[in-house]
């Protein structure tokens, strides 16, 4: 039997689509993307340290994403990331998809 699942667990493959829209608002930095992802869905998702700085170290080596060093609102050294036009097609594309995707679960759920 697989473990129990908690309010905020992230659907497979969801974390890179989440995080590249969170991007898509402007330059943030690690924290600043998982506090947005937290706060626009009223807190149920919840992404944590050890998932998040991994998906923006591949999404960087993917070339969707470009960082640089910064100073943060409470004077701390900060790594911020920004959305590349390569970032932005895909985001675009993984949207496509997962609304074709949530259409057809919900057609589903609601058969009789």
């Amino acid at each position: 039997m697989g473990r129990p699942e908690r309010p905020g667990d992230l659907v497979q493959g969801t974390l890179d689509m989440l995080v590249l829209k969170a991007l898509s608002r402007g330059r943030l930095h690690g924290y600043a993307v998982a506090e947005w992802i937290a706060q626009t869905s009223n807190e149920i998702l919840r992404v944590e340290e050890g998932a998040l700085y991994p998906a923006l170290h591949r999404l960087e080596l993917r070339g969707l994403l470009a960082a640089e060093w910064g100073v943060s609102d409470n004077n701390r050294r900060a790594k911020y990331y920004k959305l590349t036009a390569a970032g932005r097609k895909q985001l675009a594309g993984e949207h496509e998809q997962w609304s074709r995707l949530a259409g057809a679960i919900a057609r589903v759920m609601r058969a009789t």
